[in-house]
């Protein structure tokens, strides 16, 4: 900006949008009020006629998509302690968004290309334009226009419209995914039966001693095993069928918080959980012996 010297990112939104001005002001309203470390700042916006521009704090680094999966020949492949950092990063977004903003928020369209990243590889969530204002608990927000990105979909949300937080942990679930494989959730270039990676990895999130086959080949093996092991089931948990039986939010930010605060790097995994109130370790609970993302998450 000229009077402040500040480099900002502007994003032309949809002239042809279903919104009004009056319901898109609205909006702006309530999205002005979000505040948090892991939010990509709204700094302010334009509308003038059907012209609707949104002005946003710049991110050097662009975006989770351009490091991890759009990764070209020569450039350095995100290690092991990033992206488990950023996926902390991301869930504390989330958390606040479904926990902490007054009404909550429903993010909608989670994916890795909405996951900005500052100089330091901090995560920030961007593009608000597709989130979705709704209430928390047992009551479910129902839309009856399906927006999203396919592949992060929660199974529900796209077949019945059927909307709630744990729509959203669904998606994060898909980004935590891919930050372990380093594939895209949707990549037609693969064999047929690893075009979809929640489907070519279910079968091995039943199989504990298969996991290092979900690792990005990137990492050349330097990841410790616990600290997989911990990630892939929080994958696992957050992927499940049925939305009753994914875990907050929250619980997601407290196992991934484990993993990173023993010595101050994943490495220093020792405990769980998706109970904060548990301090044993995934292996005392018997994790290993589940044979089900499931039964795991009766474990923990």
């Amino acid at each position: 900006m000229e009077k402040t010297g500040q480099v900002v990112a502007v994003k032309q939104l949809d002239r042809n949008g279903l919104q009004g001005n009056r319901e898109f002001l609205v909006e702006i309203f309530r999205l002005s009020l979000l505040h948090h470390p892991n939010l990509a700042n709204l700094i302010g916006y334009c509308l003038d006629g059907d012209q609707r521009l949104l002005v946003h704090e710049f991110m050097p680094l662009g975006s989770l998509e351009d490091h991890l999966l759009d990764v070209v020949v020569g450039q350095q492949p995100l290690d092991w302690n990033s992206r488990i950092r950023i996926a902390l990063g991301a869930a504390k977004g989330l958390e606040y968004l479904h926990e902490k903003a007054n009404p909550p928020v429903i993010y909608r369209d989670f994916k890795s290309s909405n996951i900005l990243l500052n100089v330091d590889f901090d995560a920030k969530l961007s593009d608000f334009g597709l989130a979705k204002l709704g209430s928390v608990g047992d009551t479910q927000n129902v839309s009856s226009r399906v927006v999203g990105t396919y592949g992060y979909c929660a199974p529900e949300y796209h077949k019945t419209g059927q909307l709630t937080v744990k729509s959203d942990v669904y998606s994060f679930g898909v980004v935590l995914l891919e930050l372990i494989t380093g594939k895209r959730v949707i990549d037609t270039t693969r064999p047929c039966h690893e075009q979809n990676l929640v489907t070519w990895a279910q079968p091995i999130f039943r199989e504990p001693n298969r996991f290092p086959e979900l690792a990005d080949p990137l990492l050349q093996g330097e990841f410790p095993e616990k600290s997989l092991n911990q990630a892939v089931a929080i994958a696992a948990m957050c992927l499940q069928e049925e939305p009753i039986v994914r875990p907050l939010i929250s619980d997601v930010v407290t196992a991934l918080s484990f993993m990173s605060t023993e010595t101050g790097s994943p490495s220093g995994l020792t405990g769980t959980a998706l109970n904060p109130l548990s301090p044993k370790t995934v292996e005392d609970q018997g994790w290993l012996q589940c044979e089900s993302p499931r039964d795991v998450y009766s474990l923990l």
